[in-house]
């Protein structure tokens, strides 16, 4: 989902960071403000430029036994494939419209790709990236969520997204191994962004985002049982969920907040300042974070217990950093900067992913 940027990316602070890095393979960076702290859980391993990207990139996905980051060009109409260890771009593969959310599939080395454009959501073959197929759904497929409890995955459609525009958005159930659609949830909103599906149980969360309304579906009869409002603030986007304490992460956008939500009944439990623009929040389940990524900073809150959360670190990152994925087997975050309109291009950051609680920093309340 696109957050513009429309001014120019500063160019010192992060640029002092990489210079520590080995100058073969990593180039000048786009700036932030300070270095990160030392301690900090999250120290900059690695940058890769991107210098002729344009525009915003979306989300990621990961080959991990292949080696492979899969990053979507969201304006650029491609898919950026990295090195998942080097982080070095091996090649931009073409054939897109408007490319969101990308989910790998290692049994049939496959990757599907949403797709917001007239082309639909695409297949790809994992080895030639040749484009093999679509997934027919309604226009404007946007976010998705793979469910491996059920193997199947849920695709955001219709909406603001769409071409024309439509008062409704829907989540769409699909087998990502055969392509067929097995059942929609419908929503009276053109903005539906993040989904968090259990693995133990069967219910779909899903943030309404033009409602500001968190919903609740049962898997099994793809029927919403319960809509919790978002108190607080509005316009809820991003989000991730521990299963094990029953916590859901969600981010908004108005303004920039975490806030830590029962997932049994939506009751909040804490909130926090986030990144403007946060457009990424993951739970790493082995250290017991949440991570933040937006504009400038990566915001590291940790779990002390399912009651008790603390803002331990602001990882300096830089404009335009607001996706990013977590790969606990490499024990690396990576985080895309988008450029946007500013013409700086593109770059992939790597973070290395330390043990302990970092440095503490101010908590928002």
């Amino acid at each position: 989902m696109r957050l513009r940027i429309s001014a120019i990316v500063s160019l010192t602070t992060l640029a002092a960071l990489c210079a520590t890095l080995p100058h073969t393979a990593y180039a000048a960076a786009p700036s932030v403000d300070a270095a990160s702290p030392a301690g900090a859980p999250l120290p900059l391993i690695g940058s890769t430029a991107l210098p002729d990207y344009k525009g915003d990139f979306d989300h990621f996905a990961a080959d991990v036994d292949g080696g492979r980051l899969f990053l979507a060009g969201e304006d650029g109409a491609t898919l950026e494939v990295f090195d998942l260890g080097s982080g070095k771009h091996l090649r931009t593969v073409k054939g897109f419209d408007q490319p969101h959310a990308i989910l790998y599939l290692p049994d049939l080395n496959r990757l599907i790709v949403t797709d917001s454009g007239a082309g639909m959501t695409r297949i790809v073959d994992g080895t030639s990236y040749r484009v093999i197929g679509s997934i027919q759904l309604t226009v404007g497929a946007d976010s998705m969520r793979y469910d491996p409890s059920r193997r199947h995955m849920y695709i955001v459609t219709g909406g603001k997204n769409a071409e024309p525009k439509m008062t409704r958005t829907i989540v769409s159930e699909v087998d990502p191994r055969t392509g067929s659609h097995v059942g929609d949830v419908n929503f009276d909103t053109d903005f539906t962004e993040a989904m968090a599906a259990e693995q133990r149980g069967h219910h779909l969360f899903v943030n309404v985002t033009g409602k500001s309304t968190l919903a609740v579906v049962d898997k099994a009869t793809r029927q919403v049982i319960a809509n919790w409002p978002i108190h607080g603030a509005e316009l809820n986007a991003p989000m991730a969920f521990d299963e094990t304490h029953r916590r859901l992460f969600v981010g908004t956008r108005k303004p920039f907040k975490l806030l830590v939500l029962n997932a049994a009944n939506g009751n909040t439990i804490a909130t926090f300042d986030a990144p403007q623009r946060t457009n990424e929040v993951i739970f790493d389940e082995v250290n017991q974070r949440i991570y933040m990524a937006g504009d400038d900073y990566l915001g590291v809150i940790q779990q002390k217990d399912p009651g008790h959360y603390e803002e331990i670190a602001r990882v300096p990152t830089a404009k335009g950093a607001k996706t990013a994925l977590l790969v606990p087997a490499r024990h690396c975050l990576y985080v895309a900067v988008s450029p946007g309109e500013s013409g700086a291009g593109g770059r992939l950051l790597r973070f290395d992913v330390l043990p302990g609680t970092g440095v503490k920093t101010p908590a928002g309340k």
